[in-house]
């Protein structure tokens, strides 16, 4: 069955995450994804562990699906060859620091003079515009300068680091991914391609939908346990005897009423907020977090236990639903999660690097004595 995005042909020239995830989520959805990396300075992500097959587990998981062209961006005759690949990669995703792919002579506006159908998209931490353009970055500053940090964590201990890079992906690869395809249905429409600016910062800034309105608008600004959506209430993570963790989202009455009725909590009428969460967190500190993920098994309430990832892969709820794939070579991996029944496929495995030179460049009309010779100049290290 044809994938819905089959035909799309996008030139990767990102790394590490918001670039990479982005074109993952593209790829499983049937597009051909070209990587274009470099052969000495690799992607740091394929070194992190564990190793499987001589790439990580992560990159794997990343790039799986994808072709890999090694190129020399400094090289003098890479310009020529990115010239060619967007006569039919006329998709370019890229993650360079701003001003960076015009020293190369790789910018927009020379490359769409090559193919005007060209859309391109640069990803970057603060955007291609403003006083932090050239600054690094990471997840971790960009949701401190957006405001997203200081109604996160305890009032006590203030923001904590997440594992999951919110800024990153929910601020970086899925806006990306939107833009990109929006830009294809404007293509389709008008016959020109486009420049997308996706800023990291930026779009972390515009996911506090519920809080930040409020900020601009007369409120106080939001502080860590001062809303019910942040710990203010008793929607919150509650310790278990044995040190594991329920997350309980009860907001609603009925929710909250059943909830009660398990614990044996009189809430009729309804407690003070903080009292209640009071009693909760003393009745959840009375047994261990299977005891209660027994007793609770059946309560429609909006309680659920906080998973390892090892135990979330486990759950019948995600097993069901095949969201854990192994691959042929016996590798483990996380499933597309975007719905559609052909992007449950078993993908390809990501590539090493330089894998499909040969192939690529031929496909562009090099000869074999050519690609040798591109070989022996170093285009491709």
């Amino acid at each position: 069955m044809k994938k819905p995005l089959q035909g799309l042909k996008i030139l990767d020239l990102s790394t590490l995450l918001p670039g990479p995830y982005a074109t993952m989520l593209l790829a499983d959805l049937g597009a051909d994804v070209l990587r274009v990396e470099s052969a000495s300075r690799p992607d740091l992500v394929r070194n992190m562990t564990p190793q499987i097959n001589g790439q990580s587990a992560a990159f794997s998981y990343l790039n799986r699906g994808k072709s890999s062209l090694a190129l020399n961006l400094k090289h003098p005759d890479a310009v020529t060859i990115i010239g060619q690949l967007i006569q039919e990669y006329n998709i370019l995703i890229e993650q360079f620091r701003p001003g960076v792919m015009a020293r190369l002579g790789l910018d927009y506006d020379s490359l769409r003079q090559l193919n005007p159908q060209l859309i391109y998209c640069s990803v970057t931490g603060y955007g291609q515009t403003g006083p932090y353009r050239d600054k690094a970055g990471h997840d971790l500053n960009y949701l401190a300068l957006s405001g997203a940090a200081s109604h996160l964590g305890r009032k006590q201990s203030g923001p904590a680091p997440m594992g999951l890079q919110v800024a990153d992906v929910a601020a970086g690869s899925h806006p990306a991914v939107i833009s990109i395809l929006a830009a294809v249905i404007g293509r389709q429409q008008q016959g020109e391609g486009s420049y997308i600016d996706i800023s990291m910062a930026d779009n972390t800034l515009a996911m506090q939908a519920l809080m930040a309105p409020g900020a601009l608008n007369g409120e106080a600004d939001p502080e860590p346990e001062g809303h019910f959506l942040n710990g203010g209430g008793f929607y919150d993570y509650y310790r278990t005897a044995d040190d594991r963790y329920l997350a309980v989202g009860s907001l609603e009455p009925q929710f909250r009423q059943r909830l009660a009725q398990a614990l044996n909590i009189q809430d009729n009428p309804p407690l003070e907020t903080m009292q209640f969460k009071t009693l909760l967190q003393q009745r959840f500190r009375n047994q261990d977090l299977e005891t209660w993920c027994e007793e609770l098994a059946d309560l429609d309430a909006c309680v659920e236990p906080v998973l390892t990832v090892s135990e979330a892969a486990m759950h019948p709820q995600f097993t069901s639903r095949n969201m854990i794939l192994e691959t042929p070579g016996g590798e483990r991996q996380i499933a597309s999660a975007l719905g559609f029944e052909q992007s449950q496929d078993e993908p390809a495995p990501a590539p090493v690097c330089g894998e499909q030179e040969s192939e690529v460049m031929q496909q562009l009309g090099y000869s074999a004595e050519q690609i040798a010779m591109f070989r022996a100049s170093g285009l491709f290290d």
